[in-house]
């Protein structure tokens, strides 16, 4: 519109003007063309202020349209998807009952543990939206398909805060956020298996965060979320049983402590130049449906510290440290077995604990060898319960990337598990990247 009205500014200007310079008329009709000129000229800028006018007008109805829906500058949405497949060897003739995550790979051969369709995008000047929707193929050879993440995330809150809601990764320690794709690591943390079962805890909810105003990066988080489904494995899931060996006690939902809580506070500061170490405490309460009042309380520390030196090229070399230690006490009320109807099993606290330690090391561009150790434990109980079997991990590994959009892993496992002995395992793993992903954090 603007270009269009220039130029019928200029033709209109330029045409008596054009004029004139081809003929120059005898003086005697001089005074006659000037007059006439100058009517033309008066002409001219009435009919563009006419334009001028009218084009304003329908820029006033375009800006009025544009503002009773408001929309993000510059808005987008990436599309995503992302493949991981595994392939490999275990010496155990159940390999599921040492390799827990339901993204971990669970048969001797081939497997595709997880195949992930991203979408994120701005919504409005408000909010930003993100979904993350997986197919995996299980050790059958059957596809399944789940919602794992759909939440808004806002944008524009005064005092830095922000908002979360819909279904999202509980923010406990460093792991349990990430999607299988961004793990340094083929399989799961045994602890995080013990704590929150093979899916990681997950649920529907509200988040909200503060960025606190200190001097180095302080973050407080608090999330309120149901506590039932199959990824609440500490509280109301269906498959708790096999944590407490008794029948389901059906709870309502009549009251806040009925929801799942978990607060956490990280921070994040240089300790050199070079250096970057971020420490963080989280917690989960809730209820579980041992009982009519029983609660679960989950714990946990977490640290990451990373060396990257000045003149590195490409993020390369670095050293990294990761951390994570958790401790759970479970109320097992007074229950009916589930196992024999007869039988009453004693009230009674399930103490459970478990830690992981892995340092990475990236040797030159693309290139990073890691090692984790890690262990899983729990206190005695009336129910003896497979799932909290005491276990131990030490898993080197050795991955390639490409690209940014690809990487091969090789991994080897040495499992120990208490009164059945040591494994064996060896797993390779290939990933490829399609489109966009977000961002993953520091």
């Amino acid at each position: 519109m603007y270009f269009r009205r220039t130029m019928i500014t200029l033709a209109l200007f330029a045409l008596p003007t054009f004029a004139k310079a081809q003929v120059t008329p005898p003086k005697s009709k001089q005074d006659s063309i000037a007059r006439a000129d100058s009517i033309a000229r008066a002409d001219s800028i009435a009919l563009v202020k006419q334009l001028e006018k009218e084009l304003a007008a329908q820029g006033a109805d375009t800006n009025a349209a544009a503002s009773a829906q408001p929309r993000a500058t510059g808005g987008y949405m990436n599309i995503g998807f992302v493949t991981l497949a595994d392939a490999g060897w275990s010496s155990a003739s159940d390999i599921g009952a040492i390799e827990r995550g339901d993204h971990d790979p669970k048969v001797n051969g081939f497997t595709m543990p997880n195949a992930e369709i991203s979408l994120d995008g701005a919504v409005d000047p408000y909010f930003k939206g993100f979904s993350n929707i997986v197919l995996k193929v299980d050790s059958e050879g059957e596809t399944g398909i789940e919602l794992e993440e759909a939440y808004a995330l806002t944008t524009s809150l005064p005092h830095s805060l922000q908002v979360k809601f819909g279904q999202f990764f509980t923010e406990f320690g460093r792991q349990n956020p990430q999607h299988p794709h961004a793990w340094a690591f083929v399989d799961q943390p045994l602890v995080l298996s013990r704590m929150f079962g093979p899916d990681g805890l997950r649920s529907q909810g509200v988040r909200v965060s503060w960025l606190l105003p200190t001097s180095f990066y302080t973050e407080a988080l608090l999330a309120v979320a149901n506590a039932t489904g199959g990824t609440t494995s500490s509280f109301r899931s269906p498959d708790s049983p096999e944590i407490h060996g008794g029948v389901i006690d059906e709870r309502p939902v009549t009251r806040l402590s009925d929801l799942l809580m978990a607060p956490r506070i990280n921070t994040s500061f240089d300790l050199t130049e070079t250096q970057t170490v971020v420490l963080g405490a989280s917690a989960a309460f809730g209820p579980n449906n041992s009982g009519p009042s029983a609660k679960t309380r989950v714990y946990g520390l977490d640290v990451y510290w990373k060396w990257k030196p000045a003149a590195a090229q490409a993020g390369f070399p670095f050293l990294s440290l990761q951390s994570e230690a958790m401790v759970r006490h479970y109320d097992a009320a007074q229950r009916i077995s589930q196992a024999d109807p007869a039988i009453t099993l004693t009230s009674e606290i399930l103490k459970d604990r478990g830690a992981y330690a892995q340092v990475l090391w990236g040797i030159k561009p693309r290139i990073v060898a890691g090692l984790r150790g890690e262990f899983a434990s729990g206190s005695g109980s009336a129910f003896v319960s497979e799932l909290r079997r005491d276990q131990s991990r030490l898993s080197p590994n050795l991955t390639w990337y490409p690209t940014e959009f690809s990487k091969l892993r090789v991994q080897y496992n040495y499992d120990n598990r208490h009164e059945l002995g040591s494994e064996h395992s060896i797993w390779f793993q290939f990933e490829f990247l399609l489109g966009a992903h977000a961002a993953h954090k520091f």
